[in-house]
C-alpha cells in the first residue's frame, strides 16, 4: 500500500512539473515565431520531438516498428499535425495565453463527438457544464469581441485534438495498445506532415538566434521527450479522468505566463471566458468522475 500510495505521489508532482513545462510553452511558442514561420516551427517541433522519442526507444531496446501503421498515421495528422499546426499559426497574431485556453476547448469536443461515434451519452450535470464552458468560448470568440481568425484557429486545434483522441479511444477498444510506441509515430507522422507543409508554404528565413535555439531545444527536448516521459507515468500511475484533470493547470499556467512575461493582461471580456471555461472544463471533469465511480 505504501509503495502505491508513494507511486501516486511521484504521479502528482509530475503532473505539477508537466503543467508547467506544457503551460510555459505557450510563451516560448510565442517567442518562437517571431524568428520563424509558424509551420517552420512546428515542424522542427514535432518531427524533432518524435526522433528524441525514438531515440529513447532505442536506448530501452523498444519495438521501433508501428503496431496500427495507418491508425497511427490519422492519428498523428489530427492530434499532432492540425493541433500543433493550428496553434502555431494562431500565436503569430493571438495572444499565447488566449490560444492556450481556446486550445484546452478539447474535453468539450470529446464529449460531443463521442456520444454519436462511442455512444457516451451527454446527462443533465454534463450539459450544464459544456454550455458554461461554451458561454467561455462565446466571450473570448464571439461577435461581443469580434471574430479572430486566430480565435477560431484555436478553437479548431482543440477540435482536431478531440478527434485524434477519439481515434485512439476507438483503437483502444479493439486492441492493447503500447501507449509509448502510439506517441512516438503519431508525433514522427505528423511531424513528417508537417514538414511537407512547411517546405510547400511561403515563408521568410528562420532567423536562428538565442531565443529561437533556446525554444528549439525547449520543445524537443523539455515539451516533448521529457514531458511525454513524465505524461506516460502519470497514466500509468493515476486513473485517466485524474490524469486529464489535472492537465486543466496547463492553460492556466500558460495564461499567467503570457501575462508576466509577455504582458498579455486578459480584457474583463476574455477573462470572464477564460473563468467561465474552466469552471465549465473543472465541472465536466468531475461529473465524469463521479459517473464512473
Amino acid at each position: 500500500m505504501q509503495a502505491i500510495g508513494n507511486r501516486r505521489g511521484a504521479a502528482v508532482i509530475a503532473l505539477v512539473v508537466l503543467a508547467f513545462i506544457w503551460g510555459y510553452n505557450w510563451v516560448v511558442m510565442k517567442v518562437a515565431v517571431e524568428s520563424a514561420s509558424p509551420f517552420v516551427f512546428a515542424a522542427l517541433r514535432t518531427f524533432g520531438g518524435g526522433i528524441a522519442l525514438a531515440l529513447v526507444a532505442l536506448a530501452l531496446r523498444k519495438p521501433l516498428r508501428p503496431q496500427f501503421p495507418a491508425a497511427f498515421f490519422w492519428i498523428g495528422i489530427f492530434q499532432t499535425a492540425a493541433f500543433v499546426g493550428l496553434v502555431t499559426f494562431a500565436v503569430v497574431t493571438a495572444g499565447a495565453g488566449q490560444v492556450a485556453m481556446l486550445a484546452y476547448t478539447m474535453p468539450l469536443w470529446v464529449s460531443l463527438i463521442a456520444w454519436p461515434v462511442l455512444g457516451e451519452r451527454i446527462n443533465v450535470p454534463q450539459g450544464a457544464a459544456i454550455f458554461v464552458a461554451f458561454a467561455g468560448v462565446a466571450c473570448m470568440v464571439g461577435p461581443l469581441r469580434g471574430i479572430g481568425l486566430a480565435e477560431i484557429l484555436a478553437v479548431l486545434a482543440g477540435l482536431a485534438w478531440a478527434v485524434g483522441i477519439i481515434l485512439t479511444k476507438m483503437l483502444q477498444r479493439r486492441a492493447a495498445v503500447d501507449l509509448y510506441g502510439l506517441t512516438m509515430w503519431q508525433m514522427l507522422f505528423g511531424g513528417a506532415a508537417l514538414v511537407v507543409v512547411a517546405l510547400v508554404v511561403p515563408s521568410h528565413p528562420t532567423v536562428w538566434n538565442a531565443p529561437f535555439a533556446f525554444a528549439v531545444a525547449y520543445n524537443v527536448l523539455l515539451a516533448t521527450a521529457l514531458a511525454y516521459a513524465l505524461w506516460i507515468f502519470i497514466l500509468d500511475a493515476l486513473p485517466a479522468r485524474d490524469a486529464s484533470m489535472g492537465t486543466l493547470a496547463n492553460p492556466v499556467v500558460g495564461v499567467l505566463a503570457a501575462w508576466a512575461q509577455l504582458g498579455e493582461a486578459p480584457t474583463r471580456l476574455s477573462a470572464t471566458g477564460m473563468l467561465l471555461i474552466v469552471v465549465g472544463l473543472v465541472a465536466l471533469t468531475l461529473v465524469d468522475r463521479r459517473a464512473a465511480a
